[in-house]
């Protein structure tokens, strides 16, 4: 009975390991968000249906991720697209403006 409690007690801490990044990671993306909807209602930055279209047209495929980025003085909207063959592709997107910076080729 011993051994089941101090396994049942292990898979426990175990659980709030686990769990306590995803926490984290749900409260970033939260404030990702938030950022992002200011920026958008201060005209500072494109809406993100709008740079998606461009996206799908540069790089079509599955849009895996979207990251809001600062980089150079400028909000950069950080595109990972995979493609119907496996390749992944990150395409970085002005969101002040809506051009493509560039991107990185074709990652299996």
């Amino acid at each position: 009975m011993k051994t089941v409690s101090m396994s049942l007690a292990a898979l426990g801490v175990a659980a709030l390991v686990l769990a306590a990044p995803l926490s984290v990671r749900a409260q970033d993306d939260d404030d990702d968000h938030d950022r992002a909807r200011d920026l958008y209602e201060r005209g500072e930055i494109e809406g993100l249906a709008d740079i998606m279209a461009i996206v799908r047209a540069k790089a079509p495929g599955e849009i895996v991720a979207i990251d809001l980025i600062r980089a150079g003085g400028k909000w950069i909207y950080r595109f990972q697209v995979v493609a119907a063959d496996g390749r992944r592709r990150i395409i970085d997107v002005d969101a002040g403006a809506g051009g493509v910076l560039g991107g990185e080729g074709d990652h299996k």
